[in-house]
């Protein structure tokens, strides 16, 4: 308990799976959280439930659209506002595309560009001078073992979780020099509702289950616990690192 006290994140894609999942083990660590979603309503309610459990306003919700650099300052102003400061940014918000190259529409490709790789780099681009204000901070982006190895599909997933990779590894580079670590975590198959929304159903899922060499899916909370890691001091001397969280799928 406490390994993040006093310290103060941002997670975006924080209403549910793992944004959420994040935020209650945050909270749970000492952390004050700002949590940003599109949807405004479930945002507020994992906040509030995170808060309820705590026994104090320890998180807050905010509109977040991480393909807008206005809603990202607003985000980190909220940080600045209620909680003195920025020290943690998890880039957690994404959308999938199972589509092939050829099938792939201008509009998804862009639709899960924009999301995934320009989010990404907005967040970084918007958090890093509030962590230089306080001599130092921790990102994680939130990558997918689809940014470490290839399938027959997902596409723009694919080209956008593979930009994710590199561009951690940029500026962990860069801001290393400010004590500002940059890491990347890549989920294999996580029961989130995204992934049930992308692999609907028990029939589709259970092919990916039987190339994980752990024999299943896992839960929002063991991508958590990892994130925690990096998040805090016990994790000092990462930066630029790529951890797979895939139950041994990239390594088969």
């Amino acid at each position: 308990m406490d390994r993040l006290k006093g310290k103060v994140a941002l997670i975006s894609g924080g209403a549910r799976g793992q944004g959420a999942a994040e935020a209650r083990r945050f909270a749970d660590e000492g952390a004050k959280v700002v949590i940003g979603d599109v949807r405004d309503d479930l945002v507020k309610e994992t906040a509030d439930a995170i808060n309820t459990k705590i026994g104090a306003k320890v998180v807050r919700a905010v509109h977040l659209d991480v393909t807008r650099v206005a809603d990202w300052r607003i985000a980190v102003d909220t940080c600045l506002r209620e909680f003195g400061g920025l020290d943690i940014l998890v880039n957690n918000a994404g959308i999938a595309n199972m589509k092939g190259l050829e099938e792939t529409s201008e509009e998804e490709w862009d639709a899960v560009i924009n999301v995934n790789q320009k989010g990404v780099w907005l967040g970084m681009k918007t958090a890093i001078p509030a962590m230089r204000r306080r001599g130092g901070g921790s990102i994680i982006n939130i990558s997918s073992i689809f940014g470490l190895i290839g399938s027959a599909g997902s596409t723009a997933y694919h080209g956008s979780k593979g930009a994710v990779r590199l561009l951690t590894k940029a500026a962990a580079v860069q801001y290393a020099p400010e004590k500002i670590r940059v890491n990347s975590i890549h989920p294999g198959l996580i029961m989130t509702p995204m992934v049930e929304e992308a692999i609907p159903g028990q029939e589709a899922l259970q092919p990916v289950i039987d190339l994980t060499p752990m024999g299943r899916g896992a839960q929002p909370e063991e991508v958590a616990a990892c994130v925690l890691f990096l998040a805090s001091d016990d994790a000092s001397f990462v930066t630029g690192a790529e951890l797979a969280v895939d139950g041994g799928y990239s390594a088969a």
